[in-house]
């Protein structure tokens, strides 16, 4: 591991498997599952050939909810979408500050005006050619299409012009100094317009990026495939010929597939997992931290969540730190706000603000009309890791007199059937799984149109200035007290109950060179080959 941390306790009894140090029941859960593995992969999978021309195969845990940017609904989406679709700006994978892109350079010559200066040379998979026409109907598609889910990412665009073969100005409707970030995210990856016009203007099946990787196939809820594109022109190292993603939503069976070598890499995995992958040798393991934060989205629009005082009092009913030892093993920070400890926008004075509470929560409730407690639809995911931080979350709620059960299903189902036009269920117990720039993710969020808003539920008084003030400034100080306004905004109001950030915890075989995690904890392949 990168970053081994000691909270993770295991009372196996140790056994000697092989040479290689292992928990009885880690064992014996390696032994049952090696059944499931082998029902789970098909014969097609096989070793990879080393060297530039091999294919990487990885584990990845869902699948997606589609692969065109502007329409997807996952943020477990991107570790596909980024092979293909290369952003106008990129970030640093440690501090994740804006680094060029397919726009080599940027600049604000007055605060509403964003001018990009274009990568020459670019084409699209389909061969088009990428300039400045390209990044106008991708932009203005985005930020306009009544399909697209990324509109509220460019709500201060009020319009695109393009000012030279490979020069775009985006004038701007307030000052946005967000905004380069945003473009290194869903709304800066490029689809080819061609594919666009030659397709009815949706590309959820049939992507055409400019990203190294070029789509082969989508088999659904199996597997996603990328071949590498010949004529890719940028910084990524072509060090692959193919990526093979398996869609594999149990994280046991993830690290199963990498240990028995039908897998090189497996990603996503879970907290309990670290030691196992720290004890076999044949097998590098990354745990780093992340932005990723588990949390419960509240469909504000539905009694008895329209009642602050009862979202509050599930704020105070959860117990963070028994959270994270219990249902993460450990690997992982209590969240009190939507920022982890070491982000540069934390603020200290929001995170006291739930301490766990029971009793504060039983009187919240009772003060709301609910003296007997709440009954609640809850809605959640059917893979292992999510199941027991169910159970552990219900227990805590129990205490309290929060009543209801999960009901569960993949994570595109769910995901679904809750943000989407069914607004099902209460509460959905997910993840939001980070930004690259929080401003960001504040906004899509909780604004009152928002599509993770699933209520549409107008935002507190204070909420919008304070979300516009953050964008007003690139001074860092500035942004970070604005920022704490938003955040102190969103938890005094509690718009959401966040429960604990995970870490990024990645197991490759020995023959993967050239991987490293990101604090966004969604990996990227671009530099990742095969030894012989």
């Amino acid at each position: 591991m990168n970053h081994h941390d000691n909270h993770y306790h295991n009372d196996d009894d140790d056994l000697i498997i092989n040479g290689v140090p292992m928990g009885r029941r880690a064992f014996l859960g390696m032994l049952s599952g090696a059944v499931a593995a082998g029902t789970l992969m098909s014969p097609s999978w096989s070793w990879a050939q080393a060297g530039g021309q091999a294919t990487l195969t990885v584990s990845a845990p869902a699948n997606p909810s589609s692969l065109d940017p502007a329409t997807g609904g996952s943020g477990s989406d991107h570790v596909l979408l980024f092979p293909m679709y290369d952003t106008l700006v990129n970030w640093n994978p440690a501090t994740l500050s804006a680094t060029p892109g397919l726009a080599q350079k940027w600049s604000f010559p007055d605060p509403k005006t964003l001018v990009l200066e274009l990568r020459p040379g670019v084409t699209f998979h389909d061969g088009t050619p990428f300039n400045a026409e390209a990044v106008k109907t991708n932009i203005d598609r985005s930020r306009t299409a009544e399909f697209s889910n990324i509109r509220q990412d460019l709500s201060s665009v009020d319009q695109v012009e393009v000012s030279g073969e490979h020069v775009v100005t985006l004038h701007l409707k307030n000052p946005d100094s967000a905004l380069p970030l945003i473009l290194s995210d869903r709304a800066g990856m490029m689809v080819s317009p061609k594919a666009l016009a030659d397709n009815n203007n949706r590309v959820d099946r049939n992507p055409v990026g400019a990203g190294f990787m070029r789509f082969q196939k989508w088999d659904d809820g199996s597997e996603v495939a990328m071949t590498r594109y010949a004529d890719y022109n940028g910084p990524n190292k072509l060090a692959v010929g193919a990526i093979s993603f398996k869609i594999i939503t149990d994280s046991a069976t993830r690290l199963r597939s990498v240990m028995s070598g039908q897998a090189q890499m497996a990603y996503h995995l879970d907290g309990r997992q670290k030691q196992m992958i720290e004890r076999l040798p044949t097998l590098q393991g990354f745990a780093d931290p992340t932005i990723y934060c588990y949390q419960f989205y509240m469909n504000m629009a539905r009694k008895p969540l329209d009642d602050v005082r009862v979202r509050q009092a599930i704020n105070y009913a959860v117990d963070r730190e028994t959270f994270v030892r219990v249902a993460m093993a450990g690997a992982g920070e209590p969240a009190y706000m939507n920022l982890p400890k070491s982000h540069w926008a934390y603020d200290p004075e929001t995170a006291k603000l739930y301490s766990h509470d029971p009793d504060k929560a039983r009187a919240l409730l009772k003060e709301a009309g609910h003296a007997d407690g709440i009954e609640l639809d809850l809605r959640g995911y059917n893979d292992q890791s999510s199941v027991q931080m169910q159970e552990v979350l219900m227990e805590q709620f129990s205490k309290v007199g929060i009543r209801g059960r999960f009901r569960t299903g993949t994570i595109a189902d769910m995901s679904a059937a809750y943000f989407g036009q069914e607004k099902a269920g209460h509460m959905l117990l997910s993840a939001w799984t980070g930004r690259p720039d929080p401003s960001l993710s504040y906004s899509l969020l909780y604004s009152g149109t928002s599509y993770f808003n699933a209520g549409q539920v107008k935002p507190p008084e204070g909420f919008d200035q304070a979300l516009l003030d953050s964008r007003s400034s690139d001074d860092q100080s500035q942004r970070q007290q604005a920022l704490a306004r938003v955040q102190r905004i969103v938890m005094e109001n509690a718009l959401v109950v966040p429960l604990a950030f995970r870490q990024s915890i990645v197991a490759t075989t020995a023959q993967v060179q050239g991987f490293e995690n990101n604090l966004l904890g969604k990996p990227k392949f671009n530099n990742v080959s095969l030894k012989a």
